[in-house]
């Protein structure tokens, strides 16, 4: 029978939890003193950053004495995206120490940016470990290892120095233990803190004094933020469009912003839904008081859902 013409449309909204009682996830907001302003969840349980741990990775490439500067600083903290920059920026901190992009362990992958990856297929391109978004890291790990004699072998040994330096880098910067030992998608140990603990840290990459190695990772990062991210990223707009914001995202919907004032973000969705990330990042800077009169919350926070290739409805954060 045909479908009757009475029945109401209905446009399908789906909500990120984050509501006492019924969380989907979990989220702590930072006052400029330091001090929990807001929170929901669990933000005290530890969990894995996966890439948002990437600023700390980066200050260990720091001490570790490779002089890195500027936009290969900001490559050695990304989760690129594959663009042509990118790629070069990588080989070229490869280069400079004597290696080629063989040397990388990341994985074969195709770049995390669908643009990308639609015109390396199409081009009658394959994947790649430089296509993977942590080759940059892996690149200033890499240089680090040549730079004091270490095996770029097994690099990625949770026991080899560089490793060492990079959990130093954390613990001392979020305050914690490493509650547990993991492997992240890149193959590189990864280390489980609470996203309290990563607010405060991403707080305390600010608040460093200039010229340590903290600081000067914050400052690459903020100065070239599409080396970070990419042209087509939130992590790039945001920086972009908020003076002084430092804005990292990791997967499974892991997030982590720092204002220069002081005060931070960070949040967790369960079940890693990526299409929730942006609603709930727009609410949470909202929630602190950021606005973008550029649009660019609008921008990050537009998550529509479609159906028969127009939009029917919207991913919404409700808390």
């Amino acid at each position: 029978m045909p479908q009757s013409s009475a029945l109401p449309v209905l446009a399908d909204v789906i909500r990120s939890g984050f509501t006492e009682g019924h969380h989907r996830g979990s989220l702590v907001l930072l006052a400029a003193d330091g001090s929990v302003d807001f929170a929901l969840g669990t933000p005290d349980a530890p969990l894995f950053p996966r890439s948002c741990a990437k600023p700390f990775q980066a200050v260990a490439t720091l001490r570790a004495g490779l002089a890195l500067e500027g936009a290969q600083l900001a490559l050695a903290a990304s989760s690129h995206s594959a663009e042509p920059f990118h790629l070069a920026a990588v080989r070229a901190v490869l280069a400079a120490a004597g290696l080629t992009e063989d040397a990388l362990r990341t994985p074969a992958d195709l770049p995390l940016d669908e643009v990308e990856a639609e015109a390396l297929l199409s081009s009658g391109g394959h994947r790649a470990p430089i296509m993977m978004d942590c080759s940059g890291k892996h690149a200033g790990w890499l240089a680090a290892c040549v730079a004091n004699g270490w095996d770029t072998e097994t690099y990625l040994d949770p026991a080899h120095p560089i490793q060492l330096l990079a959990r130093e880098a954390l613990e001392e910067a979020t305050g914690e233990q490493a509650a547990a030992l993991g492997t992240d998608g890149c193959g590189a140990p990864l280390l489980a803190v609470s996203l309290t603990g990563l607010a405060r840290g991403y707080r305390a990459l600010l608040k460093a004094a200039p010229g340590t190695p903290q600081r000067r990772v914050a400052d690459a990062m903020r100065a070239h933020p599409e080396y970070v991210a990419g042209t087509r990223r939130a992590d790039t707009w945001l920086m972009r469009a908020v003076p002084g914001a430092l804005s990292k995202m990791g997967a499974e919907a892991v997030q982590l912003v720092a204002l220069p004032d002081g005060r931070a973000l960070a949040f967790k969705i369960d079940d890693g839904a990526e299409r929730a990330r942006g609603p709930v990042l727009a609410a949470a800077l909202r929630h602190l008081g950021v606005e973008t009169p550029d649009g660019t919350l609008d921008r990050i926070g537009d998550s529509p859902l479609h159906g028969g290739g127009v939009v029917v409805g919207a991913v919404r954060a409700a808390f």
